[in-house]
């Protein structure tokens, strides 16, 4: 697996092709949610890719305190099905707090994440809510 962090404008269009697909594919088509992936906020994050044979099969998106959230955070966190259960998952929010350099992150995970995301020093604060139609939990932790 290759890491790379990139700005928006340091994507090719080819990258930028993988991560909508991959992002489509888990968000929309697998879980059966439809809602606006292109949020216009693409412009504003650092975008960690995960690759594998050149394809990318791991993606997050990383925010400065103020362009998501007040806080710094992290989202559209994803692993490709097929390379589930591989520590892909693990690795890349890994990969998202090692680069945060800021005290306080605050994610919107969904709901049944709240275990994977508490081994990484997530914890959970407030009332689960709907997002898209999916329940979720907004969760803090302090960067590492």
């Amino acid at each position: 697996m290759i890491w790379e962090i990139k700005e928006w404008c340091e994507l090719s269009i080819k990258e930028v092709e993988n991560i909508f697909s991959l992002r489509s594919e888990v968000f929309i088509v697998e879980q059966d949610c439809i809602y606006q992936d292109i949020d216009g906020k693409d412009q504003k994050a650092k975008h960690v890719l995960g690759k594998k044979n050149n394809e990318i099969i791991a993606y997050a998106r990383i925010f400065k305190p103020g362009d998501y959230f007040k806080e710094a955070s992290f989202g559209r966190t994803v692993v490709k099905k097929s390379e589930r259960g591989k520590g892909h998952g693990n690795e890349l929010v890994i990969k998202c707090l090692k680069h945060i350099t800021v005290e306080e992150i605050k994610i919107s995970a969904q709901s049944y994440l709240k275990r994977f995301y508490g081994k990484h020093g997530f914890v959970a604060k407030g009332e689960e809510y709907l997002e898209d139609g999916i329940p979720h939990t907004a969760m803090f932790t302090r960067a590492k």
